[in-house]
């Protein structure tokens, strides 16, 4: 179980599976902050481990070798979590790897994805039912391959005794996330201090996929719409208006909008707003009112209730959080 009691009995034995060409950044940042919890805490919360496919340092995709413990597959003793590093693009299958997944996941083994350590999760059959995610640009084909996954779009997904993530810096705020569950959420507070990181970014976060990817082939009006929304949040243009700048009926620009966003021009825009609404929230301490005005809202009373209705819960209750 990854919920437990913020007081461990034994050091938790946390495994590092590294494929050829896994990001140093992101197993970095899955790491370092279980080194962090044992310094800050005074004792050892965390044993790592590091795993090879064939006992033999790992190069990364920055040509830079790390050395491992053990080898995949092998007795590593009473592993609480396993972590799959792997590239973000190209994972070969690896059936030794998947078949040593489906039994630690037999034995109650909580297990991870970080970047391309996703698909081997799925290929290994143990995240049917779950949510994950990975990195953005392999969601659609990956959603395709493994209908039995829930995929999102999120930094990182922590799903009962499933973890992944989209790689990168996203390693690191799961990573802090999963101490908070085990070790409450002042320790991971303090960790995040000491890697001067200005908070903590939640699961639910998405990750940032740049438009034009996004949009995939929707037609250069609609990307140019959404760009014009996208930049006009402290005062949003009417769905006329927007027409208007764009040279087309506010008949085609609707069309558009339901056709490749399924939604009409006047809702996807609010979702933008309350979307940078909440990064505000959670990322400053500006009063409540103050965002409500550079998100458009001319009261703070309809701030509140649009919020309300799209998150479930007040722009206050989001502070709490």
């Amino acid at each position: 179980m990854l919920h437990d009691s913020p007081v461990a009995s034994t050091p938790r034995q946390v495994g590092f599976v590294l494929l050829p060409g896994f990001s140093l950044l992101a197993q970095a940042c899955a790491l370092e902050p279980l080194h962090v919890a044992n310094r800050l805490a005074g004792e050892r919360l965390y044993t790592p481990l590091i795993f090879s496919l064939d006992g033999r340092a790992v190069k990364s995709a920055a040509e830079l070798a790390l050395s491992p413990n053990s080898v995949a597959g092998s007795d590593a003793g009473a592993l609480d979590l396993l972590l799959v590093c792997a590239p973000s693009q190209g994972v070969g299958a690896h059936p030794a790897l998947e078949a040593w997944l489906t039994r630690l996941a037999g034995r109650g083994v909580a297990l991870g994805g970080v970047a391309g350590g996703t698909e081997v999760l799925a290929r290994a059959g143990v995240l049917d039912g779950y949510r994950a995610t990975l990195p953005w640009q392999n969601l659609e084909a990956f959603a395709r391959a493994h209908p039995a996954v829930r995929v999102g779009h999120q930094l990182f997904e922590i799903d009962r005794d499933r973890l992944s993530c989209g790689g990168g810096t996203a390693a690191m705020d799961m990573m802090m996330t999963l101490i908070g569950q085990h070790h409450g959420q002042r320790l991971a507070e303090r960790i995040s201090e000491h890697f001067v990181c200005e908070r903590i970014r939640m699961g639910d976060e998405p990750q940032h996929v740049p438009l034009r990817t996004r949009l995939g082939h929707a037609p250069q009006s609609l990307v140019d719409a959404v760009a014009l929304m996208e930049s006009n949040i402290e005062e949003p243009l009417t769905t006329h208006e927007l027409a208007e700048h764009l040279g087309i009926s506010r008949r085609q620009l609707e069309r558009l909008f339901k056709k490749y966003l399924q939604a009409v021009p006047s809702r996807y825009y609010l979702d933008l707003r309350l979307q940078r609404a909440r990064k505000l929230l959670r990322e400053t301490d500006q009063a409540v009112g103050d965002i409500a005005l550079q998100t458009g809202f001319s009261s703070g009373a309809h701030f509140s209730t649009a919020y309300r209705n799209h998150f479930g819960m007040t722009p206050r209750e989001e502070r709490l959080t």
